[in-house]
This record gives C-alpha cells, sequence and structure tokens, in this order.
C-alpha cells in the first residue's frame, strides 16, 4: 500500500502527506453527500462530529484532533462559565492557540517542501469557534443597535454540546472552509430558515451545482499542474531571475502569482463541491422567474472576478470569500466607532489579523499590509474616476483602466511575499522590480489626501448605482 502511494504522489508530483491529504479532502464529497440521508437531529451531528474526526486523523494523524480540541474547548467552556465575556476570551485564546502552533510547526516552511500538517485545517476551525462565541455574546445585546449581521447570527440559547462539535466538523469543512455560522448549521440540520420545506417550491437539487464545482476542480488542477513547472518559486533565488530585464522580472511575478491561484482554485472548488451537496451551500433562490437555486454559501472564490477585478477594494469580495465575511464581521465592522467612518486604520488593522492567522512569516506580514496599501491606492483611484462628469466619458474609462492595472501590478507584486514567505526572499523579489508595488500606493494615498475631487451629484451617484 506504502508503494502504490508513492508511485501515486510520485506520478502527480506531490509527496505521499501531501496526497493523503488530497484523497481524505476529496473524500469529503461522498461523506457530505451521505449526510442527507442519516435520519434525525442527534444522529446528524453525530454523523457530522465522527466523519469530520475521521477524516482528519486520516489526514494528519491522531494528534490532529487533540489540536481541535484545545480551542473547542476553550471557546465552549467559555460560554458556558461566563457569557458577557466569552467572545473577547475565545477570540484571545483560539488565536493565541494557533499562533503557539504558526511558531511551533512553521507549517509554511513545511509545505513548501512537500510536507503538510493539521495548522491549515486548525486555522479555519479557529474562525467557526470564534464566531460561535461571539455570536452567543451578541446574544445578551438588545437587538436595537446592532449591525444586520449581529442581528442574524446572534444565538439567543447555548448550542448543545454534540450541537457544536458537529457544527465544527462538519462535512469536513475545516480541511480548506468555508466558514459558516452556527446558527446556519442548526437551521440546516433541523430544516428550518430557508432549508423549511415548503408545498410550493421542492428542496432544490444540489448536483448540478455540485457537478460544475467538481468539473471546475479538475480544470484547475489541470492548469496549476501544467504551468507550475514553467514558473517554480525557486526561480527567485536564482541568479538567472537577476540577470533578466525589469520588464520580464515584473512578468515573472505576475505569471508566479497567476500560477499559484490555480492550486487555491482548486482546493476550493473541492470545498464548494462537498458544501453544496450536503445542502448547506444553499443560500436562498433567485429573483429570476422562473427561480434558481443560489449556492453562495459555499463559495470561497469567484475566479474571473479576481483575474478580472476592476479595483483592488474587489478583491475581498472574489477572493477567499467567507473569510474575508468573516474579517468584516468580526473585525473591521467591530472596530468603527457609532457615528464615524471607517478609515485605513480600521482597514489595516484588519489585514494585520488576517496576516497573524495565516502564520507569523514575514512574507505574510508585508503582503497584508501591501493589501491595506493596494486597497487604499484603488480608492483613490476610483474617487478621481466618479468626479469626472459623463461627458468626460473616456477619461472616467481611462481610469477605469488604470485601476484595473494597477490592481493587476500590485497584487502580484505584493503575493511574492504570501509565496516565498521569508523577509530576505521577499525583499529580494520586491527590490528586483524597485519596489514599484510599494511605492505606487504610497504615492496614490498621498496625492489622494492632497488632491480631493468634489463628490459626484446624488443624481449621477444614483445613476452608477
Amino acid at each position: 500500500m506504502a508503494m502504490d502511494m508513492q508511485a501515486m504522489a510520485a506520478s502527480i508530483g506531490v509527496s505521499v502527506p501531501v496526497l493523503r491529504f488530497l484523497l481524505c479532502f476529496v473524500a469529503t464529497i461522498p461523506v457530505s453527500w451521505l449526510w442527507r440521508f442519516v435520519p434525525g437531529r442527534l444522529p446528524k451531528h453525530l454523523y457530522s462530529a465522527l466523519t469530520g474526526a475521521l477524516l482528519s486523523y486520516l489526514s494528519f494523524g491522531f494528534s490532529s484532533n487533540l489540536h481541535f480540541l484545545i480551542p473547542m474547548s476553550l471557546g465552549y467552556l467559555s460560554m458556558l462559565v461566563y457569557r458577557p465575556l466569552c467572545g473577547p476570551f475565545t477570540f484571545i485564546a483560539g488565536f493565541g492557540y494557533l499562533i503557539g502552533c504558526h511558531v511551533y510547526y512553521m507549517s509554511g516552511d513545511a509545505w513548501k517542501e512537500g510536507g503538510i500538517d493539521a495548522t491549515g485545517a486548525l486555522m479555519v476551525l479557529t474562525l467557526k469557534v470564534i464566531s460561535c462565541s461571539i455570536n452567543y455574546n451578541d446574544g445578551l445585546l438588545k437587538e436595537e443597535g446592532l449591525r444586520e449581521a449581529q442581528k442574524k447570527y446572534r444565538l439567543i440559547q447555548c448550542p448543545s454540546l454534540i450541537e457544536y462539535i458537529g457544527y465544527c466538523l462538519c462535512c469536513g469543512s475545516h480541511f480548506a472552509g468555508p466558514v459558516y455560522e452556527m446558527k446556519e448549521y442548526l437551521e440546516w440540520t433541523e430544516n428550518t430558515g430557508i432549508w423549511s420545506p415548503s408545498d410550493k417550491r421542492p428542496p432544490p437539487s444540489p448536483y448540478g451545482a455540485a457537478l460544475q464545482a467538481v468539473l471546475q476542480s479538475a480544470v484547475c488542477m489541470g492548469i496549476y499542474l501544467y504551468l507550475v513547472p514553467h514558473f517554480p518559486l525557486s526561480r527567485f533565488s536564482e541568479p538567472i531571475y537577476y540577470e533578466w530585464g525589469f520588464w520580464k522580472r515584473l512578468g515573472y511575478q505576475y505569471m508566479s502569482g497567476f500560477t499559484a491561484r490555480w492550486k487555491y482554485y482548486f482546493i476550493w472548488s473541492i470545498s464548494e463541491a462537498s458544501i453544496i451537496i450536503s445542502g448547506l451551500g444553499f443560500s436562498g433562490w433567485s429573483d429570476t422567474n422562473p427561480p434558481k437555486s443560489l449556492w453562495e454559501r459555499a463559495k470561497n472564490v469567484d475566479i474571473l472576478g479576481v483575474e478580472f477585478a476592476k479595483s483592488a477594494a474587489e478583491l475581498p469580495l472574489v477572493w477567499n470569500i467567507q473569510v474575508s465575511t468573516w474579517l468584516r464581521y468580526y473585525v473591521y465592522e467591530r472596530l468603527i466607532q457609532k457615528g464615524k467612518k471607517p478609515g485605513f486604520l480600521q482597514l489595516l488593522a484588519t489585514q494585520t489579523v488576517s496576516a497573524v492567522w495565516h502564520g507569523l512569516y514575514a512574507g505574510y506580514i508585508i503582503f497584508f499590509v501591501h493589501s491595506a496599501l493596494l486597497i487604499a491606492g484603488s480608492k483613490v483611484i476610483y474617487r478621481w474616476q466618479q468626479a469626472f462628469p459623463p461627458k468626460m466619458a473616456m477619461v472616467g474609462k481611462a481610469m477605469a483602466f488604470l485601476n484595473f492595472a494597477y490592481t493587476l501590478l500590485v497584487l502580484n507584486y505584493a503575493c511574492i511575499g504570501f509565496q516565498v514567505l521569508s523577509m530576505h526572499e521577499t525583499l529580494a523579489s520586491y527590490g528586483s522590480v524597485y519596489y514599484i508595488g510599494t511605492i505606487v500606493p504610497i504615492i496614490l494615498i498621498i496625492l489622494g489626501s492632497l488632491i480631493k475631487p468634489p463628490r459626484p451629484s446624488k443624481q449621477q451617484a444614483r445613476k452608477d448605482q
């Protein structure tokens, strides 16, 4: 069996641990499909908990479930012992334990060398544990004055222990997401909310959308396997890279980032198929006639939206969508003081939390700081674009193209840090193109504070919307 695994791993160019993870990851699709046929609420929760723990054991070994147990226990105990502070406590304790694991395992180095451990799954689990505690904390607050997300997801009653474990491990979603809310999990399990049976409309079939996600994953993996030998990360540390001219180095940075993204597209497409086929991915019906079933809860990436983003502000809406949503609900919006507008500091704090969540590598920190600069610079261009009246449509279109080109440049420049991770390699790759992706956003931010165009009229703003 070990020889077969080695031969199979070698045939697709991965290590045996990575192959074992991929097999278990793909197995989340049939495991999630079988959930549909489990009768009763309690058996469903038990099935979710046991299958999630089994897949974790087969992927990462017995220690993985022990790691998962610690933040899960801390979160649940905090809800039982002291509800008024269970949210902040779980946030600090959950991130504290995750950071400890990041430091101990240094998973980024292991991933680059073909290894894999449970830290990636722990990252997703940490977000779910934190959101559950915060929502239970919000259940003590009066509904007046709460934001829409708080009203929608707050928990009045503490979930039972088996409900909690089932939520954390269901459908193997802790492997790579997507992140979802405890209230959604309970409504799905109990056939309430949007999952409530109706005589007017039969339950939506998940098979077409799930098949589409599976086919998308196959295409993404094919593109990645084709591109990766041509654009290896090791090239950034080879002398030949620094012998190239500026434009060739800049082009290689783009192709390196473009290649790496297809790996994530593959992973998220598999998790999307798993959540869709279980039924949990259902998010309602469209307004079309006839209405179509929507599966947005399962969606973690919009591939075309990423590759052709018109502005950097669109990227959190199309890349790692559910984690971006989590960061908006539980970090960004909660840092905004009532009566005040959000600014760069809230954005920077949110991106810093995202960086720490990914790991304590310099490349992650630098990438997410750059992403805050990227978004802030893009907003400046957008404000200038909106200032031009309709009679200057060509100038407005030119500004729109400038925003697109700017997003393309800085995104692929910044994401090198996300890939190479080390401070030395990150700064060397940035320096090879004269720090263009750092300098341009800073210049735009400075110009944006100096050149403040007039706001568009209310009539024009309505037309734009």
